[in-house]
């Protein structure tokens, strides 16, 4: 069983929040839960997952018992996808009269993992946002207005810098969110600078594109107003708080218009995050970040015309505390009215299909999360610390690299350009030994495999189990005795994009977790598979979107599983999620600008599994589409 994300939906005249509930074994079936409002559907989202978690608990013990003296169940090609790993938190109120469901046919293949929380993760949230990243430029209006301190060699000349307001609101995480994603009338009497917003497309629950006017008071006689249009896309994290990101996108349904100059946002956006209660009062800490170009001729000859209205729109957090504060109904839950379809000429009403692609990312996490005071007063870490060096220290046989290639370049070099290097191990966290006891992190350390190569791969349709190539990494390791583990992350879109890892060892440890997780069955594999993002250079819009926290990639999207004589490949299906789909949408074409690191692992559940070991790592640097390659996959090989 499983439970799905489906987000925002329209059902006749209202925004509903939509859940999918799906048996694995027949993905073609599913029911459909809804609500007009999203603390309904998350009470229903934690029951059925409390329900799941129980079953995958059952099912993840009888895994290890089975796997644990290394049984090879042969060749293993289908995929599974389950419910949330951790459902703590269960409301004993289960009455709720404004639901509704009914039945629905359709491929059920997004995960969403949704833990409620007391406390923020400020660690994780404020990842995109370094503290050497801002500035504080001034106070205003009881808000903190700060600037960026990155370089911007990847923006026009003419897009501001990065900047953003920082201010609390007395009101929770959810009526915040609905206020930020309402259109209508409600908009006018906390947003100053809003004049008329519209649908253009809706994309899915988590994406769509809309068009916005500007209301900016800087001389209206004299300088023409500005519109917009972009992609919006958001999503809950498992803290409870909410990110809400835009970036202009054009749309053939959305053209320029006449008595408007379009402005163009580079990046946008909310980060709706909760505090702890006051007095009995909810509190939020509300983000809000702009990059625009409003474009014109006011920007090039006046350069506070930009600033002012820039500061104008950061201005709106303060419009939200005030709205916030006069509300006097704090029990009543607020809908989000369905936004209204644009039907004059600039826009049509007829949606038209689209198609995103970008380079690999996750954006879900499962993990436990620690305070910096927790770390600090930690009295294990440092024992911790040595047992991961002694084990370090362990000599390793050497596996002679330099007959393996792939067609993305490597290069160690800093500031080397469309090329991989493997990441250090100690880039990343993982549990320690004593994780469960105090949920302490240490150093990954060393690899457990060797990365040896990088394949960067475009075709007009998905590609599958690229290990069967001729002459591909994957083959080269069998040849020679060795054992590789392949991780494919495929991105969707017009042109299809596949970026290949291939991880190679001279033999798995019998009884291992790693040994356990290649010769397992899918459920065991999707509910340990792992990784951790980092994303080192890149805008801002592109760190919230990718983010930096751990994801059950099993859960989050949906995993193919081959298992080979001598390899196992997993391909990664990013366009089967709805969430990360919406990241497809948002950060489409800005794959040069981007650096990540990304760690692979199998999760460890148990003590006697740690401390966790990463399968491997690797940093892609500044890749560019046009240097994806069309593979010769042989449908004879194996």
């Amino acid at each position: 069983m499983g439970v799905a994300d489906r987000g925002l939906k329209t059902h006749q005249g209202h925004m509903i929040y939509t859940l999918s509930v799906y048996n694995k074994k027949e993905k073609n079936n599913a029911i459909t839960l809804s609500a007009f409002n999203i603390q309904e559907a998350l009470i229903w989202k934690e029951k059925i997952e409390s329900v799941i978690d129980q079953h995958n608990t059952v099912s993840d013990k009888y895994a290890s018992y089975k796997y644990g003296s290394g049984m090879d169940n042969g060749v293993t090609a289908s995929s599974s996808e389950n419910g949330s790993q951790f459902g703590e938190h269960e409301d004993e109120d289960n009455t709720h009269t404004n639901l509704f469901w009914r039945k629905t046919i359709g491929n059920v293949v997004d995960r969403t993992p949704e833990c409620d929380s007391e406390l923020p993760n400020q660690t994780a949230n404020n990842q995109a946002f370094p503290i050497n990243r801002w500035r504080l430029l001034k106070c205003q209006n009881g808000l903190r207005i700060f600037e960026e301190l990155t370089e911007t060699d990847y923006l026009l000349r003419s897009c501001s810098q990065a900047m953003k307001a920082v201010g609390i609101v007395k009101a929770t995480c959810e009526e915040i969110f609905e206020l930020v994603m309402s259109m209508d009338a409600t908009r006018f009497e906390w947003d100053s600078t809003f004049q008329h917003g519209s649908l253009v497309e809706e994309v899915d629950g988590h994406t769509a594109i809309l068009y916005h006017r500007l209301q900016l008071d800087w001389f209206p006689k004299f300088v023409w107003p500005r519109d917009l249009c972009y992609v919006r896309y958001w999503r809950r994290n498992d803290d409870g708080s909410y990110v809400v990101l835009f970036r202009s996108r054009e749309h053939a349904n959305c053209v320029p218009q006449s008595g408007y100059v379009r402005a163009h946002v580079e990046s946008g956006g909310f980060n709706i995050s909760p505090l702890k209660p006051r007095n009995g009062r909810p509190r939020t800490q509300v983000q809000h970040l702009m990059q625009i170009d409003l474009k014109g001729w006011g920007v090039g000859y006046i350069p506070s015309f930009q600033q002012h209205c820039l500061l104008e729109m950061l201005n709106n957090i303060a419009g939200l505390r005030a709205w916030c504060a006069q509300r006097d109904e704090r029990d009543a839950h607020t809908r989000i009215p369905a936004i209204a379809i644009n039907t004059s000429g600039y826009v049509s009403p007829q949606k038209t299909a689209s198609s995103a692609l970008m380079d690999e990312y996750s954006d879900e996490d499962e993990e436990f999360q620690i305070t910096e005071e927790e770390e600090e007063n930690n009295p294990t870490q440092h024992k911790n610390n040595s047992k991961r060096t002694v084990l370090e220290e362990q000599p390793v046989d050497q596996i002679d690299l330099s007959c393996f290639s792939g067609n993305l370049c490597h290069d160690d070099h800093d500031n080397a350009h469309d090329c991989w290097q493997i990441s250090a191990g100690d880039n990343f966290s993982v549990r320690s030994k004593r994780f469960f006891y105090d949920k302490s992190k240490v150093p990954a350390g060393k690899h457990l495999m060797d990365l040896v190569a990088v394949d960067w791969f475009k075709d007009t349709k998905r590609m599958d189990h690229v290990s069967r190539r001729r002459g591909s990494a994957a083959q080269v390791a069998s040849e020679k005795g060795l054992f590789s583990v392949v991780f494919n992350l495929q991105v969707p879109g017009s042109t299809h994009y596949s970026m290949v890892f291939y991880f190679v060892t001279k033999e798995l440890v019998p009884g291992s977790l790693l040994q356990r997780f290649v010769d397992g069955d899918d459920e065991f594999r999707n509910s340990r598979f792992k990784l951790l993002p980092s994303v080192l250079q890149g805008s801002w819009i592109m760190r919230q979107s990718v983010g930096s926290t751990p994801c059950l990639l099993g859960k989050a999207v949906e995993c193919n599983y081959i298992r080979g004589p001598k390899y196992l490949e997993v391909d990664v299906d990013i366009g089967s999620s709805a969430v990360a789909s919406g990241v497809l949408w948002l950060v489409m074409g800005t794959s040069p600008t981007l650096v990540v690191d990304m760690a692979f692992l199998v999760q460890a559940n148990t003590t006697e599994e740690l401390p966790e070991q990463l399968i491997g790592a690797v940093r892609v640097s500044h890749v560019e589409l046009s240097s994806a390659m069309v593979p010769r996959l042989h449908p004879d090989s194996s």
